[in-house]
């Protein structure tokens, strides 16, 4: 797999399982290594002078960057390791838990999870900017924590014992992740409840579109889910609604429940396939508007679609959405999604180590900062605890006739389908040909 210099990542997450939403550096280490391990203190100056230049805020969030470049480049550095420790330090002054610094093992474990062969138990995690508390983005489905029962919002309040108050969100990761076979326990906070999971870390082989053809109240319908953006998904997708055209199907149920984001590119590809015209997303630096991507003409289909989206949905899941949503293509049908809204470049450093930095905020087509906020559904479907408990236990129940949301939106698909008959739109569900 190609590894560009630098890459956009959605959702400023970290994943205990692997980075799968970021494009890293390849790890070329030669004179540079031998530079940097001479003179750490260059070190330190490349990554200030790389927020100086490209951080999304221009106010540093309040903090006076110049002041910070001065009081790290006045210190001493013996070694690497003091470097590093002076930038994570530095970085922390911005009170952004999304950019951070990766020292060259960490950076070398993102590299290879964006190959798709990752290890770990399958979590994408994000740290409060309130509370500081670790978070639960979303288990990524069939890996260890999705079998244990961990769910989207659950709070990480130890591993392995080990309180996570104060904790940075590396070091969790690092707790969380390690060998194949090995385990971990993570104590969660639900609610008022305290749960402890032990979980097997496995190597885990992520395929993120299954698609099925089922029967509904108008005709056959094609029921896709997305769990995540990863380098292949669009590919996936594509196959997918390729795979269901033939079947002629009437319409689309496309599931973006507990999907955490990925990459921005994935999102964008992906969007392109389900919108004939219209603006996608735009990404906005501290300068204004830097980018705006928009459908090329090339949809593969053009028939009655309802998205599901729950808590978990995030960044990449929110970008697709709020364009289906915003172009009119969809009805959204669950809950209020995760409301992640930023943009990190992930770049390499010359001794192999690597820095997140946010670079951007990304809005809808119709200019909504999504940041916090989340996409509201057209029809709120919420859950109950219950149902959440069933949905959590046996996932093979998860678009069936026991997931509520999913008879919902299977409702609303019906009501959608006969629209489009009753225009005379539904018979050129499948894009004319050109």
């Amino acid at each position: 797999m190609a590894i560009a210099k630098r890459g956009l990542v959605l959702g400023a997450t970290a994943l205990a399982v692997a980075a799968v939403t970021v494009t890293g550096a390849g790890i070329q280490l030669s004179q540079g290594q031998a530079f940097f391990e001479e003179s750490p203190k260059e070190l330190v100056d490349e990554v200030w002078q790389l927020i100086e230049r490209h951080y999304v805020d221009a106010t540093f969030n309040q903090v006076d960057w110049e002041a910070v470049r001065q009081e790290y480049l006045q210190r001493s550095y013996s070694d690497r390791e003091d470097a590093y420790t002076a930038i994570r330090e530095m970085l922390d002054r911005l009170e952004d838990p999304y950019t951070r610094f990766m020292d060259p093992q960490e950076f070398r474990n993102m590299q290879i999870d964006t190959s798709g062969e990752l290890t770990g138990v399958g979590i994408q995690i994000s740290q409060d900017e309130e509370t500081e508390e670790i978070v639960v983005v979303s288990p990524i489905e069939d890996t260890p924590a999705f079998e244990a029962g961990v769910r989207s919002q659950d709070v990480i309040t130890a591993i392995d014992g080990h309180s996570t108050a104060g904790m940075d969100l590396n070091e969790a990761v690092s707790l969380i992740r390690g060998p194949v076979g090995s385990e971990v326990t993570l104590t969660i906070r639900r609610e008022n409840r305290s749960i402890d999971y032990t979980i097997v870390r496995d190597r885990i082989e992520i395929h993120p579109v299954r698609y099925a053809y089922k029967e509904g109240p108008e005709g056959p319908i094609g029921y896709i889910r997305l769990t995540q953006f990863s380098a292949n998904a669009a590919e996936e997708m594509e196959e997918a609604i390729a795979a269901l055209e033939e079947r002629d199907v009437t319409g689309y149920i496309l599931d973006l429940r507990s999907n955490p984001g990925g990459l921005l590119f994935s999102s964008i590809d992906i969007a392109r396939m389900w919108l004939e015209d219209g603006t996608i997303v735009s990404t906005v630096n501290r300068q204004g508007i830097i980018d705006e991507e928009a459908a090329n003409g090339k949809a593969l289909t053009t028939r009655p679609l309802v998205v599901l989206v729950d808590g978990g949905s995030a960044s990449a899941s929110e970008i697709l959405a709020g364009a289906l949503q915003d172009n009119e293509r969809a009805v959204l049908v669950g809950t209020r999604t995760f409301g992640k809204g930023l943009v990190q470049s992930v770049r390499s450093l010359d001794d192999g180590s690597g820095v997140a930095v946010t670079v951007a905020k990304y809005l809808t087509p119709d200019g909504r900062d999504i940041n916090k906020a989340g996409i509201t559904p057209d029809v709120m479907v919420e859950l109950s605890e219950s149902e959440r408990e069933a949905l959590s236990e046996n996932r093979e129940a998860i678009g069936t006739e026991a997931d509520p949301q999913y008879i919902q939106a299977l409702d609303i698909l019906a009501q959608e389908i006969r629209a489009a008959r009753e225009t005379h739109e539904l018979d050129v569900g499948a894009v004319p040909s050109r």
